[in-house]
């Protein structure tokens, strides 16, 4: 498999986005529990079929492009709103990068690591290895980069995140992902109640860390991507369910730029597992 994913790497980025699009078509034409999901998620957050429609190609194309950017060349990145970034930098008191599961959130990290990790701060981002022995060497490769450290999902990689903050660096979250038991709060995500983290609240409340929204936009055609980035408007409150919910208003403004590029499929209203081990 770590051949086949080789071989991958070195096709175009069009090509895979071809494929991509492909391979999302048949898993929504097959798979009925997915595509009942991914259709009611978008009817929750009130988008037209149109504005969800083209997000069932995108979702397998955020699949095919992973060789690519785990072992393949670099690809073209522009940015949008890269001052936002240099100025939190500036203020010394660290970076919460906050993405949703919104175009290739993939990129946005090495995008970081590529133009500032290596010459000003590096990033730190939460890891949960794979169950598969293959695929976790391979995913640990690409994440350990110049520029790019990886934190495991426990209490230790948390301190590492409060660590690397309190150093004035980057760390890098997805506030969308649902959590483990016993670290989120039920909080507001497109009118209907969702397990959501508090990490990201706890961690901008313990060092004092600016926090920015980004996400990486998928270009047509695998002309590359764009990565965005702008400010938390409103100010976290200390209560962590109402910065929850600050942090899911955040995110479907971001989701609301590209409905067309959200993982509409993603379980975002699911139960969560038992607490990760804590070692």
């Amino acid at each position: 498999m770590t051949i086949f994913f080789k071989l991958l790497s070195r096709l175009p980025l069009s090509w895979l986005h071809a494929l991509g699009w492909l391979l999302g078509w048949l898993v929504f034409a097959a798979s009925g529990i997915y595509r009942r999901r991914f259709v009611a998620s978008a009817d929750q957050a009130g988008m037209a079929r149109s504005d969800w429609l083209a997000a069932v190609g995108e979702s397998g194309k955020l699949v095919a492009e992973l060789p690519r950017l785990w072992l393949g060349r670099p690809v073209p990145v522009l940015w949008d709103g890269e001052q936002h970034v240099e100025a939190a930098l500036a203020r010394g008191s660290g970076v919460v990068f906050l993405t949703p599961h919104l175009g290739c959130f993939e990129i946005t990290a090495q995008a970081y690591a590529q133009r500032y990790g290596q010459i000003a701060k590096p990033m730190t981002v939460l890891f949960r290895p794979p169950r598969q022995a293959w695929l976790r060497a391979m995913v640990m490769a690409s994440r350990q980069r110049p520029g790019l450290l990886t934190a495991p999902t426990t209490l230790s990689g948390v301190k590492q995140l409060i660590k690397a903050l309190k150093k004035g660096e980057a760390v890098g979250l997805l506030p969308d992902q649902v959590p483990p038991l016993g670290m989120g709060v039920m909080a507001p995500f497109f009118g209907r109640d969702a397990y959501t983290m508090t990490l990201s609240v706890r961690l901008v409340q313990q060092t004092g860390a600016t926090v920015l929204l980004a996400w990486g936009e998928r270009l047509p055609w695998g002309r590359g991507f764009r990565v965005h980035v702008e400010p938390l408007d409103a100010p976290l409150p200390p209560d962590l369910t109402q910065a929850a919910t600050v942090v899911n208003q955040a995110m479907q403004g971001l989701i609301a730029q590209c409905p067309a590029q959200y993982l509409w499929g993603y379980a975002r209203y699911k139960q969560p597992r038992e607490t990760a081990h804590t070692s």
